[in-house]
């Protein structure tokens, strides 16, 4: 497994922040986590508010601990509540039910973190997520096609835009 160094965390963090300014979205808070669930590097912008840190890395490990975005991990508590009150008993890390938690996958789409976001609105939170994934290089499950959804097992999000 190839793990993710502490610059490309920081890139996909920086990249994300780029995002929310063509946005004009509300002051972010950006975590990366490695495969493992460890905090690789956390950025909060200027005026965001307190307990951002634990926001954006139980939506990143939310993502994690079920592979997929932490927007179907909500959907997902939505259907199924007694599995998610189960998994988030047994888990070793926070699980917060909100969009903004994307996994990061190389070019062969081998999971090597998860980015956490929060701050603005859900679909903002996403969207400037995967444009910090795609600027330091890495993929997103949206950049997957059909062909390799399938043999990848991931679970797409219907299309993300912006709702303002």
């Amino acid at each position: 497994m190839r793990a993710l160094s502490m610059d490309e965390a920081l890139q996909i963090i920086l990249g994300t922040f780029e995002h929310a300014g063509k946005l004009k979205s509300h002051a972010l808070a950006a975590i990366v986590l490695d495969a493992g669930g460890q905090v690789k590097a956390f950025l909060k912008q200027d005026g965001a508010s307190i307990k951002r840190f634990e926001i954006a890395r139980g939506k990143a490990f939310a993502s994690l601990a079920l592979n997929r975005s932490s927007r179907q991990v909500l959907q997902k508590a939505r259907e199924k509540p007694l599995f998610m009150e189960t998994l988030r008993a047994i888990s070793d890390g926070p699980i917060f039910l909100e969009a903004g938690g994307q996994l990061i996958r190389d070019r062969d789409g081998e999971i090597v973190g998860a980015l956490g976001v929060t701050g603005d609105v859900n679909e903002v939170d996403d969207l400037c997520a995967m444009a910090g994934i795609r600027a330091a290089g890495y993929r997103c499950d949206d950049d997957f096609d059909e062909a390799e959804c399938r043999r990848l097992n991931i679970k797409k999000d219907a299309p993300v835009k912006d709702p303002r």
